[in-house]
């Protein structure tokens, strides 16, 4: 019979083996599953076919301290979300990662040139009609539009607003609401971005969220736009 403190020795020597054996398995495990949360960020999107590509390299960022707040997949957000890699471009836009924070990949700005004649539009699939809260995303610093043109199409017709791209959006530090609008089942809503009276400045095209609200017995359609001071119309 083997004595109690051999027995010791040789369970405690089965026991590093045991672990020294498994540290290779949970290291490759370990590269594995960040090799794959890559490969599945790369794909959540391509960068826009139509838009210029973005000319600042990787970690070439003016707020580094914003960088935490970047969304690097639209489908974890809420609602529905349209990135600027599924909108519809009017005129040249360029990408540019350079301010962070953004969503997706990275978003756009109309380069400062063809004010006017440039517009980004967000045409959303809507499930169900009813009531939705809609969010822009944007970065801000004092290089960006402080009157953007934002058109907003719903069931009871368009409403207009001018929206300050420097102001810091208060969700996150990334998006700022623009209202509640009614939205029939379909493709008729839409969202849009342009560019006229912005001169001098940078327009800013990211993303737009639309959030479902709950509505028991709501049978009118009334747009709730969010207040915009006139300093900013």
């Amino acid at each position: 019979m083997m004595p109690s403190n051999s027995r010791h020795k040789l369970a405690s020597l089965q026991e590093r083996t045991f672990s020294v054996n498994y540290i290779p398995i949970l290291w490759m495990l370990l590269v594995a599953a960040t090799q794959l949360e890559s490969r599945l960020d790369a794909q959540v999107q391509t960068p826009h076919p139509d838009a210029v590509p973005n000319s600042h390299l990787p970690g070439d960022v003016d707020r580094p301290e914003l960088v935490s707040f970047i969304v690097k997949n639209p489908n974890s957000l809420r609602g529905i979300v349209i990135d600027e890699t599924e909108a519809e471009l009017t005129g040249i836009w360029q990408y540019s990662t350079h301010t962070p924070p953004h969503v997706g990949i990275g978003y756009l700005h109309d380069q400062k040139t063809g004010k006017g004649q440039k517009s980004v539009t967000y045409r959303p699939n809507f499930p169900r009609s009813g009531l939705y809260e809609v969010r822009m995303s944007h970065c801000y610093n004092k290089r960006r539009s402080t009157n953007t043109p934002i058109t907003i199409a719903h069931a009871a017709g368009q409403t207009k607003l001018r929206i300050n791209q420097q102001d810091i959006p208060e969700h996150d530090k990334l998006f700022r609401t623009l209202g509640r609008f009614h939205f029939a089942k379909g493709k008729s809503g839409w969202v849009r971005i342009s560019t006229d009276g912005t001169s001098g400045k940078y327009v800013i095209a990211d993303s737009v969220q639309f959030i479902p609200i709950n509505e028991p017995d709501e049978t009118s359609f009334k747009a709730e736009p969010n207040p915009v001071p006139s300093s900013r119309r």
